[in-house]
């Protein structure tokens, strides 16, 4: 145990240890509830840098707290998947790091643990814990359901909620060390970011995807990320008999993405049931490989009821398809859906005689590759216009070409996102 335990924790003994680690834009507000009462839980796919914050997290206390006051442990080690269902084994390893590290007790200690989900009942653990003042908890899990379990509800109200995304576009260019933090930086560096938003477009923001330049190599790694979800988490956690065929679920609607689902014509098409596909998909979910947004409506109860449209959490799990064809005007409205969900969960989009690909905030948003005939002018045009009693807020976003359109907002992605991840309306 004692060799297992200061593996995790080469803080310990050398403080530098986090120095290389990528910061993340996270960083900030995960630091900022340190010293609040409640536990932390960090929440994310599997690979989204979970670990990484913690441990950018501990580099942030080495500054001022004593460094054995400071535990992580990574409960997905082999050694410890045996006791996964015996919270009480929780108490163990607390224990054995207590005897082997000798922290000051009078002082708090920060006690870090990596993917939580790995134990059952490990709420109660946490639970009887958080009643000694003198622990912090920061937990990390794979599952947006981690927190509304029947046993995490001992946890109501005592948790401050955080999830962890792969890296944005902007934190993509900090690691590629392009400027852009000015007009004049974005100016300057014009055709490094043109390139970069190429690269972004179609591989999206997976640390160990973007860190490689061989492009083989990159779907080969974005196919372990999403397989491992599937085959390490999902099968396991909902016992799933066959995997295969989950598995091949999500390639297909990998190549349906940004589209209203169908469980009917999809269980036509696949030969799986539509029961199964919809419980699939509620899997995907649950363990961010997917989101689905309602079609917008006056009365929540027929909001619940819509038709959904689907969208991947990350761009690069687009190239796994089986239609290699997949356009870009579907890779950009996927990776606008990413940055308009992180700022609010309410998004929903809009489908009578027309459709709005987005709404949110009181905003209409339309997603278009390119602007280059009036065709397409018209149909964004009329599109806006047949909701127009919802809302006059018009936002149209590009991937690097636009026109002057009256009463329309037109940006590409990159403006988009410099300015915050919205547009500067003319009638707001």
């Amino acid at each position: 145990m004692d060799s297992i335990l200061y593996e995790d924790n080469p803080h310990w003994t050398e403080k530098n240890v986090y120095d290389a680690f990528v910061p993340r834009e996270i960083l900030a507000q995960a630091v900022s509830y340190l010293e609040a009462r409640q536990v932390i839980a960090l929440i994310g796919a599997r690979r989204v840098g979970k670990s990484t914050i913690a441990k950018l997290m501990i580099k942030e206390l080495l500054k001022n707290k004593e460094a054995k006051n400071i535990f992580f442990i990574n409960l997905e080690k082999p050694e410890f998947i045996p006791y996964k269902h015996d919270a009480g084994y929780l108490s163990k390893i607390f224990d054995a790091y207590l005897k082997l590290a000798d922290p000051d007790r009078d002082e708090k200690i920060y006690f870090f643990i990596d993917e939580i989900q790995i134990f059952e009942n490990w709420e109660v653990f946490i639970k009887s814990k958080y009643e000694n003042s003198h622990i912090k908890f920061i937990i990390t899990g794979s599952n947006s359901s981690l927190l509304t379990s029947n046993y995490a509800t001992v946890l109501t109200g005592r948790v401050l909620k955080l999830q962890v995304h792969t890296f944005s576009f902007t934190e993509f260019l900090t690691y590629r060390k392009v400027p852009f933090s000015t007009p004049l930086e974005r100016t300057a560096h014009k055709i490094e970011i043109a390139r970069m938003k190429d690269e972004y477009l179609k591989w999206g923001g997976y640390y160990d995807v973007i860190s490689i330049d061989d492009e083989k190599i990159k779907k080969e790694t974005v196919k372990n990320i999403a397989e491992d979800i599937i085959l390490k988490d999902i099968v396991p956690r909902y016992s799933i008999k066959n995997s295969e065929e989950i598995r091949d679920l999500f390639y297909y609607i990998v190549s349906n993405a940004a589209t209203v689902l169908n469980y009917s014509r999809l269980a036509r098409k696949i030969n799986i049931d539509a029961k199964s596909i919809k419980e699939y998909i509620a899997y995907f979910e649950d363990n961010f490989l997917v989101t689905t947004i309602q079609n917008y409506h006056t009365k929540l109860t027929e909001q619940i009821k819509s038709a959904k449209k689907l969208y991947l959490n990350d761009n690069g799990f687009l190239n796994l398809g089986v239609n290699r064809s997949l356009n870009n005007g579907t890779r950009l409205e996927n990776w606008v859906f990413t940055v308009l969900y992180q700022k609010s969960e309410e998004l929903t989009y809009l489908k009578a005689a027309k459709e709005i690909d987005f709404y949110s905030e009181n905003v209409l948003y339309q997603i278009t590759y390119n602007m280059e005939d009036e065709q397409t002018k018209k149909r964004e045009t009329e599109a806006f216009q047949s909701f127009d009693g919802l809302s006059k807020k018009y936002c149209l976003i590009t991937f690097d070409t636009k026109q002057e359109m009256e009463g329309i907002d037109s940006r590409t992605i990159d403006e988009f996102i410099f300015n915050g991840g919205s547009c500067a309306l003319q009638n707001e």
